[in-house]
């Protein structure tokens, strides 16, 4: 199995290690992390770009726009674009390939294959409601990381672990995690 994740300026770059970390024990798993994630990765957590690149079976930058995933004869199982910024999200929705991020994910819908958003934006206005309108009409999987609560979370671990195991399971992985079992 191969995989191909990106690294947005979002908020939420804890999402994307954590993905990362779960899909190397399974699979190949190809990175990209945008400049602005870069600065976001240091703010928000204890990694570096430099983890990342330890992590991933392949690393790119985001200028990389000759790499083997900017074509649709880079054979992959999805990609997870997490965290999502509005201004990638936007730029996917509207053909915008100016970066490798753009580009992957571009190719990935044109191949019909699955392509997950955590966006990261709140609260939202009616231009980013239209703009993921159109990546879903377009075979775009939107999954903003929102907490499922009826896990009973203990930490930020629990809801982030949660998440990621949402996503996995959307790529097509058969994944144990809690699930909603009502009363």
């Amino acid at each position: 199995m191969r995989f191909i994740v990106a690294l947005t300026g979002a908020s939420g770059q804890i999402y994307g290690i954590r993905l990362i970390e779960e899909l190397r024990k399974i699979a190949e798993v190809h990175v990209i992390v945008s400049k602005a994630a870069k600065i976001t990765l240091k703010v928000e957590t204890e990694y570096d770009v430099n983890d990342v690149k330890k992590l991933a079976t392949k690393y790119y930058e985001e200028d990389q726009i000759d790499a083997p995933i900017s074509s649709g004869s880079f054979r992959h199982d999805g990609m997870v674009i997490a965290p999502c910024s509005i201004k990638t999200a936007s730029s996917i929705a509207y053909g915008i390939t100016d970066n490798l991020i753009t580009r992957a994910a571009d190719v990935t819908l044109k191949e019909r294959r699955k392509l997950v958003l955590l966006v990261r934006e709140t609260p939202l206005h009616l231009g980013h409601l239209k703009t993921l309108c159109r990546l879903a009409e377009i075979g775009a999987i939107i999954m903003p990381p929102v907490p499922a609560f009826y896990i009973k979370p203990k930490t930020v671990g629990d809801i982030v672990n949660h998440t990621v195991a949402r996503v996995m399971e959307l790529l097509g992985l058969e994944i144990d995690y809690k699930r909603w079992n009502g009363l």
